[in-house]
């Protein structure tokens, strides 16, 4: 059992780049670079006059703006062929239809209005034809060119899928971060209900046995207080269990958790020593053939339904019975009797957490659980497969007012 932890601890554990979706702005950092080395480049190799320099500087000054300020996309995506355009006039500076690639990029990969996007691209790749038809001195390649527009557009492309993929893997992530939260909360609930709850009712059960004969037989009320006593020594110590188990780091298997062996002592703690709550108890089958991890989900069960049994019923006959045959462990918690009501106050939720309870443990381990009244009391029967599966939900429906803890 692992340490719960809240929702804010489980996000801190996710890596920032996907809580944060960061990579999207990562990815924007490297343009204003890219157009800089590529100016570079086409100074050094195809060199120009002072003034064609500085407008191909300019058009880098304003890849690093749009870094800065993205919604001056549509300002920088008419300012950038304008500036290359006049650069590359003469026929110098050619490579400077880099920056009109980086802008078809830029709108593809990072414009949020997707109109918008594909009219930038369109534009961007209509300037080297229009380049070559408005000076045809400049001697442009613009088939060759627009091809090297037109693959940085579709690169563009498939940057914003794999960013919108992140988003999405960081969402899921987060989602199913929350869940196991809600499923360690919930698994942690059961435990302390169980832990806590159902020694407390095996305590209290003693206790009012041994008031109801502390006069007429003093001797069985004295019976009575010893058991509540080793009852509530065995809840503290099953607790503390518990609590280091839920200490430790290690994934080594805890020999301390209850087994089917111990069902008879269960029914027997649940009895009361003047014969108002009679548990008879019945094991047949290999009971050494079940998994230890469905012999405690059965555990569980029974102490769940023989804590409502001596609750709502504590004057009927209840009787545990296990049966393991082929594949399968079936358990029955039969009460025959009359069932007291339960508390009108106590609100619906409340009333059902001990069947809810069985439900999600019978479904952990494969099986299924039905709960409800029969012509001569209550019957619970769970089904679990002797070997763990997790692949089938819990069948019983909450809507009887027994199952209340």
């Amino acid at each position: 059992m692992a340490p719960v932890a809240d929702r804010r601890s489980v996000r801190r554990m996710v890596p920032p780049r996907l809580r944060r979706a960061h990579l999207p702005v990562t990815a924007r950092a490297w343009i204003a670079p890219l157009a800089a080395i590529f100016a570079l480049v086409t100074i050094l190799s195809d060199p120009g006059d002072w003034w064609q320099v500085v407008l191909l500087a300019l058009a880098v000054l304003l890849f690093a703006g749009w870094y800065r300020w993205p919604l001056i996309m549509p300002a920088m995506a008419l300012a950038i062929p304008v500036l290359v355009g006049a650069a590359a006039w003469s026929g110098a500076l050619e490579g400077g239809l880099f920056q009109v690639s980086l802008v078809a990029l830029a709108a593809a990969a990072w414009v949020t209005n997707r109109i918008l996007a594909g009219v930038i691209v369109a534009g961007s790749l209509l300037v080297p034809p229009a380049l070559a038809l408005v000076s045809p001195d400049a001697e442009i390649n613009w088939a060759i060119w627009m091809g090297g527009i037109l693959f940085p557009a579709v690169l563009g492309l498939i940057v914003r899928r794999l960013e919108q993929l992140t988003d999405e893997l960081a969402g899921a992530r987060l989602e199913l971060a929350d869940r196991a939260v809600a499923d360690e909360r919930r698994r942690i609930a059961r435990d302390v209900h169980d832990l806590v709850g159902h020694g407390l009712a095996a305590v209290l059960l003693q206790v009012t046995s041994a008031r109801h004969v502390l006069r007429r037989d003093p001797d069985s009320a004295d019976e009575a207080l010893r058991s509540a006593e080793d009852v509530g020594r065995r809840s503290m110590q099953e607790l503390r269990r518990t609590v280091d188990l839920l200490r430790r780091d290690d994934d080594a298997p805890d020999t301390s958790l209850p087994r089917l062996s111990q069902l008879r002592g269960l029914a027997e703690s649940f009895g009361g020593v003047d014969g108002r709550h009679p548990i008879a108890y019945c094991a047949e089958g290999d009971l050494g053939a079940v998994d230890p991890a469905v012999g405690v989900t059965a555990y569980r069960i029974a102490q769940e339904s023989l804590a409502n049994a001596v609750r709502h019923a504590p004057a009927a006959a209840t009787s545990l019975t296990v049966l393991v045959t082929g594949q399968q462990l079936t358990l029955t918690v039969d009460t025959v009797g009359p069932i007291i009501a339960a508390d009108p106050n106590r609100s619906e939720k409340r009333r059902h957490y001990g069947l809810l309870g069985m439900q999600e443990r019978a479904a952990v381990v494969g099986g299924q659980i039905s709960a409800g009244r029969t012509s001569e009391g209550w019957t619970v029967r769970c089904e679990l497969p002797l070997i763990p599966t997790g692949t089938t939900s819990g069948s019983g429906r909450p809507g009887e007012a027994m199952m209340d803890r």
